[in-house]
């Protein structure tokens, strides 16, 4: 039953993106730690993504590199079935039988997806970058998400959960644009032109695909919504950034243009096996109850 459907999707998106994030997790820490160097640290020397996680490993230990996993699995539980199966529903509603979906069509769709799952999904994403900041520090914010939850809400208000928000949307826009649109236009076009059959080759080239392409065009906004989210009241009850476009212009001013992109080869590296993992767990657990391909 079509409603039956929508449930069994819901879920196995929940549980493939889970399986996705707890596989790619330490390269996401390592990123996040990375984007934040410069502006968390007293010092503006280069680092490698592999010092900064060599350092999580010595300082933190292993376990270190899943600083704020919790949180991640939460947020997941609500942004992956929104954007995925949300996409899936619009592209059907607006696919005309004569005509296939152009690219941009597909970009939109996805973008719009990932706005609605992000606004959704924003708080458990805010403590999720707190505490994986928060190894940096001697004396760390918070113990417990839902710690995190309490002493957001207390010294920040309720909608201090949603503090971000707006580069957390450009960056959902950009990102499932790059994600959902890409992976479903390449997939198409690996079948069609009979480079691969609907298997797992056509998945993991499509996956490839999408993840370059996510990272490339959303990596700005991921360094501007890291910041914004990581920065907490002064004393002086003042931000270090007032809005999207201010935390651009200081990064650039005080670290240059290639700031921006800091963190885009563990993004990349990330991306690649999460796009990898998530997509053909996806594919195969909606093979396995019975549903058609994405």
């Amino acid at each position: 039953q079509p409603r039956s459907n929508a449930v069994n999707k819901i879920a196995l998106a929940s549980l493939s993106a889970m399986v996705a994030e707890t596989t790619t997790f330490p390269i996401d820490i390592t990123k996040t730690r990375l984007q934040l160097h410069g502006i968390s640290l007293s010092t503006t020397r280069r680092v490698s993504a592999f010092q900064v996680a060599a350092d999580i490993v010595r300082n933190e230990g292993v376990t270190g590199l899943y600083k704020g996993l919790s949180p991640a699995l939460i947020r997941h539980i609500f942004y992956t079935p929104i954007r995925t199966v949300g996409y899936e529903q619009l592209r059907h509603a607006f696919l005309d039988d004569s005509q296939p979906l152009s690219l941009p069509s597909k970009a939109l769709i996805g973008g719009f997806s990932g706005v609605i799952a992000q606004v959704v999904a924003s708080p458990a994403d805010l403590v999720k970058v707190r505490m994986q900041a928060d190894g940096q520090k001697v004396n760390p914010r918070y113990t417990t998400p839902l710690n995190a939850l309490h002493k957001i809400i207390n010294t920040e208000g309720f909608f201090g959960l949603w503090r971000g928000v707006f580069p957390n949307i450009q960056r959902a826009f950009l990102v499932n644009m790059g994600e959902l649109a890409c992976y479903d236009h390449a997939k198409t076009f690996i079948i069609h032109n009979k480079i691969a059959n609907d298997n797992i080759y056509a998945h993991t080239l499509a996956s490839m695909m999408s993840g370059l392409t996510a990272t490339t065009i959303s990596c700005p906004a991921d360094v501007v919504k890291t910041r914004m989210m990581n920065q907490g009241i002064s004393e002086e009850g003042k931000l270090k950034y007032r809005n999207s476009y201010d935390c651009v212009v200081k990064t650039v001013r005080f670290e240059g243009i290639r700031a921006l992109w800091k963190g885009f080869f563990p993004t990349w590296a990330r991306l690649g096996p999460w796009q990898f993992v998530f997509w053909v767990s996806y594919e195969k657990f909606r093979l396995i109850v019975g549903l058609p391909s994405f």
